[in-house]
């Protein structure tokens, strides 16, 4: 005997409900076949709202009921031959089924009360429809069938919405049922049975799953098969996480573990009836009945991976007692639990702290309120004492578990798990894991779930790939070029480094281009061009609630505003990466406020382009500091723009059209002031001080102006028409050098906790003397470089330079 079960999708039409008599069918041709049938895809929640519109007096139910009889008439209409002389006859059985439960509802409308056992009858009515109309139609498979009534076989209690059943009476009507009555195929409605007075009982919401497994055991079945819209259990659910994968085969337990804490697939008490009698279960997919799906068996090939699945259970509250009149006392957990147990509330998750001083447990959301008031009840004399806290709610919680019986007595699981986790920001507010170490519960906010599912799937089962999501502000010059980049090396980032890099959101100071599933990088400027309007307040709350793993907030801009929203971002756990200098140049409180943030939210801080675009200074630096060494002086030329000027000036054209080019090359500032003042270059030799171990600040830094005061007043355009004014003082500069045979070079100094920048007149043999175009370079004196220092040098300037500087930083920042 075969137990074949077909979920509310696999009968939800006149076609689907073909697909599966053709899956019956061809079953039936290797032996008998019990079908199990669910109702119609949504009748079962629609009956629900009949019974409770007519309990509250709303007529509306009527147009209701009228409107399934009419889609379950319409469904074997298309199914049954237009010439088939019963046909009236069949489709006035199923008529009596609605005209039933409109009677039913009258009475619930003209007393205005619905109680658990008229829902009950009530609901019964779309399993009895469903199953009359395979029943009807199956003969026309050349099947012999026949309609069964689950409640003349499975006997329950009379606890109506969620009745416990009589396994030993099930088992014995259902063997002398089968003596009686040897058609091929039974078409029996899931979910209904009844109590010993026989009143319509209900198995509890996928309770058809259960007619079926207890169905199979009574009938020592050689499997119970379960059809539905997917194809067997998945590593986690695929409406969460996109690259879950079906389940091949798995223990009785594993699945027991997954369907318990949220696997929608199969209803948790399903497992218990085969698994008792060693049946193999089958999870098959209606709609693509080829696929292998998922067989549950006793022994199992052993899993090719340590955790078989992840899933996870919403809508919980937990519930801790506390207080130091716990400890080392007796009966307090047995005491808690009975309070829990006489208001029939079911604990989901329990976990102690080995001082005894709390007990907290997890429960549906729906009980908390009672559980409470039970429990406050239960400990009224040790709360008045003092000696116990009143039981505190957490709300809206939910429990996030790995699942696998390759994870007993493999070390590191639960490491990785909590790393994975930590590392994304995701708080764990209780954890629990059986003896059995076949399963670890984590309780975390409801709103991290997505997040936290995700992330545990890429570390599980995805260990080649890794999902970066990036939120970029400033797509100018360099962010422009940054997104080229992005655009272009994408396939070879998922190819050799195993990172899927997704830009998620793009905006500039008028508008946001947001896609969570990442944005189409040849056509963004069109796109951003159209998008809404949005703050930057409100792009710092769009990352933070779009919650997303391993995202990246990339600052390509040099907004003060923007340096602003760092620290909300690194609190949340998502890295920064920072072309713009403000926050790191900053007071020194929000600069360490910023590294601290860093550190302990495990999200990267990085900004190498701050000083010298692509050029490894701060990495060069850090590794330096990092290994011991101490940095005792700096000497750099840290402006490529200031560079590339004094290497092209040479009196023959004005200084200020040398600016003008190395503006209009992308080598300055968006203001060149920054640049020719020294405001940039004194902010990047702080960083390098900050960065060496220094306390400092801006006004520390000693800068010494080689303009006329004259050039900084005013706007920009007057900035160049007072360089032009004072072409003779900067020809004088450049011939003063020239004559004593050196070189013009903006210097930045650092030495023993002082700092300073200015114009030097360079002489042959020193390292910057022969420094060309755009370069910068960095010498490093350390007490390992004494004497000859570690030099870093190369081009310091450029949009397309300094975008692979960030991009480098994104790629360091995606691998931590």
């Amino acid at each position: 005997m075969q137990v074949l079960k077909f979920g509310g999708t696999s009968v939800a039409s006149a076609e689907n409900i073909r697909k599966s008599l053709a899956i019956v069918a061809q079953a039936a041709a290797q032996g008998p076949v019990v079908m199990v049938v669910s109702a119609l895809g949504g009748t079962t929640d629609a009956l629900i709202g009949v019974g409770r519109a007519a309990a509250k007096g709303d007529a509306s139910y009527r147009e209701t009921l009228s409107q399934l009889a009419e889609r379950h008439r319409v469904a074997l209409q298309e199914l049954e031959p237009a010439s088939e002389f019963h046909a009236e006859v069949h489709q006035a059985e199923l008529a009596m089924q609605f005209d039933n439960a409109a009677a039913l509802c009258d009475g619930v409308f003209a007393l205005r009360e619905l109680s658990t056992r008229t829902l009950d009858k009530l609901m019964s009515c779309g399993e009895l429809a469903s199953s009359l109309i395979v029943a009807t139609v199956a003969g026309y498979y050349e099947m012999e069938a026949i309609w069964v009534d689950a409640r003349k076989l499975i006997c329950t209690n009379s606890r109506f919405g969620a009745a416990e059943v009589d396994i030993a009476t099930t088992k014995k009507k259902t063997t002398i049922f089968k003596e009686h009555h040897p058609q091929k195929v039974w078409v029996v409605p899931g979910f209904i049975a009844a109590d010993a007075h026989g009143a319509t009982t209900t198995l509890g919401r996928g309770g058809s799953d259960y007619t079926a497994a207890l169905l199979a055991a009574a009938l020592d079945a050689e499997k119970l098969e379960i059809w539905t819209d997917v194809s067997g259990m998945m590593t986690a659910d695929p409406r969460l996480v996109r690259s879950a994968r079906p389940i091949a085969r798995i223990s009785y337990q594993e699945a027991m573990e997954l369907s318990h804490f949220g696997a929608k697939v199969l209803y948790p008490p399903t497992i218990q009836p085969v698994m008792q009698r060693g049946i193999p279960l089958w999870i098959k997919n209606t709609f693509a009945p080829d696929d292998y799906g998922t067989l549950v068996e006793v022994a199992p090939p052993r899993a090719a991976t340590v955790v078989q699945g992840i899933s996870s259970i919403g809508n919980l509250t937990l519930l801790n007692l506390e207080g130091s009149g716990m400890v080392g006392i007796p009966g307090f957990s047995k005491r808690l639990f009975e309070a829990l147990a006489r208001e029939r509330i079911n604990v989901i998750l329990i976990t102690q702290s080995s001082s005894e001083h709390s007990i907290c447990v997890g429960v549906n959301a729906q009980d908390a309120a009672p559980a409470q008031v039970a429990v406050d009840e239960e400990f009224a004399t040790e709360i008045a004492a003092g000696r116990i806290e009143p039981l505190r709610p957490e709300k809206d919680l939910a429990i996030v578990a790995l699942v696998g019986e390759n994870m007993k007595d493999h070390p590191g699981i639960s490491g990785k798990l909590f790393g994975a986790l930590g590392q994304n920001g995701v708080n764990i507010r209780a954890i629990a894991q059986g003896a059995s170490e076949k399963n670890i519960s984590t309780v975390i906010r409801a709103q991290d779930v997505r997040k936290a599912i995700n992330v545990l799937h890429e570390a599980f089962f995805e260990a080649t790939k890794k999902q970066v999501n990036l939120f970029i502000l400033g797509p100018g010059n360099v962010g422009s070029k940054l997104l080229e980049q992005l655009a272009r090396q994408q396939p070879h980032l998922l190819e050799k480094l195993g990172l899927q890099v997704r830009v998620v959101a793009i905006a500039n100071s008028r508008h946001c281009l947001v896609d969570e599933n990442g944005l189409d990088l040849t056509a963004w400027p069109e796109e951003l061009a159209q998008a809404p309007a949005q703050t930057l307040e409100e792009f710092k709350e769009l990352i933070i609630s779009r919650n997303l793993r391993n995202s990246i907030f990339v600052d390509v801009t040099a907004n003060p505003a923007a340096a602003g929203i760092y620290a909300d971002l690194l609190a949340k756990s998502v890295a920064i990466v920072a072309c713009n200098k403000v926050a790191a140049s900053s007071d020194y409180a929000h600069y360490a406020q910023l590294k601290s943030l860093s550190k302990e939210f495990n999200a990267s801080y990085l900004f190498e382009t701050n000083v010298g675009a692509a050029l490894p200074v701060i990495g060069t630096l850090n590794d330096l500091t990092r290994s011991g060494d101490v940095v005792r002086r700096m000497e750099a030329v840290l402006s490529g723009t200031l560079n590339f000027v004094f290497n092209h000036y040479d009196g023959s054209r004005p200084f200020a059209e040398i600016v003008r080019q190395a503006q209009a090359e992308g080598y300055t500032e968006p203001d060149p002031r920054l640049d020719l003042s020294g405001t940039d270059v004194a902010r990047k030799i702080l960083i390098l001080a900050r960065e060496a171990g220094q306390v400092m600040e801006m006004s520390d830094i000693e800068i010494e102006s080689f303009l006329p005061p004259a050039c900084l007043e005013g706007n920009v355009e007057a900035f160049y028409t007072q360089m032009a004014a004072h072409e003779s003082h900067f020809k004088a500069l450049y011939e003063d050098a020239t004559v004593a045979g050196k070189r013009l070079k903006f210097v930045a100094r650092y030495a023993e906790g002082r700092a300073a920048v200015g114009l030097q007149q360079v002489a042959p043999g020193h390292d910057l003397y022969d420094l060309r175009g755009k370069d910068n370079v960095v010498l490093f004196y350390t007490d390992r470089y004494v004497d000859q220092p570690l030099v870093v040098k190369g081009a310091g300037a450029g949009a397309e330079v300094t975008a692979s500087g960030v991009f480098a930083d994104i790629i360091r920042a995606a691998r931590l």
